[in-house]
């Protein structure tokens, strides 16, 4: 059956082809389309190739992709009106305010996908720090990239796991026990 081809895949993320083809005919449909046939099968070319470069992995991604290529060609068809040599004041600035818009929706749907790829910002949230004498402890904020949700009960402080060992205090160059100043943003 030729639904369950999978070889629209790199378009539209799905196992399903009929979903890859509605999701791909979508976004080209969203062309504003040129009345040269030349132009217009470049816009559809870039339109699918635009597709195809966001790598959609499953059916959410490939809707994602289907509408950042229209946002995004809804912003620029919105800035090439606005700069029409002709244009009036008024539908210079309509098509200005349009598309600052619809380029933030575009910014907004680029981190939803990130986000739904697990390529969200991730923040790390320290909560036991122990500081035994003659030993230093830095402060500060720590960010990286990706997500995992976090479990406390599996980490190494969880009640059960916590035990203190006296041994031999850190070295410290800082022998004098000078402050130091922290850097801080």
């Amino acid at each position: 059956h030729g639904a369950q081809n999978a070889e629209l895949k790199p378009i539209g993320g799905s196992g399903n082809d009929a979903f890859n083809n509605i999701v791909l005919n979508q976004a080209l449909r969203a062309v504003w389309a040129s009345s040269d046939p030349d132009q217009l099968h470049q816009q559809y070319q870039a339109a699918l190739a635009g597709m195809m470069g966001l790598k959609p992995g499953d059916e959410l991604e490939g809707m994602m992709a289907a509408q950042l290529v229209a946002v995004h060609n809804a912003a620029m068809e919105c800035f090439r009106r606005a700069m029409i040599p002709e244009q009036t004041f008024e539908g210079r600035e309509s098509g200005l305010k349009h598309a600052v818009k619809l380029s933030r929706a575009y910014a907004d749907l680029l981190l939803a996908l990130d986000k739904h790829r697990g390529k969200g910002q991730q923040r790390v949230t320290v909560e036991h720090v122990h500081v035994h004498q003659g030993g230093q402890a830095i402060v500060g904020a720590v960010n990286a990239g990706g997500g995992v949700p976090s479990r406390t009960e599996d980490q190494p402080h969880a009640p059960g796991r916590l035990t203190d060992e006296p041994g031999a205090p850190l070295p410290c160059s800082n022998q004098a026990r000078d402050r130091m100043p922290i850097a801080g943003g």
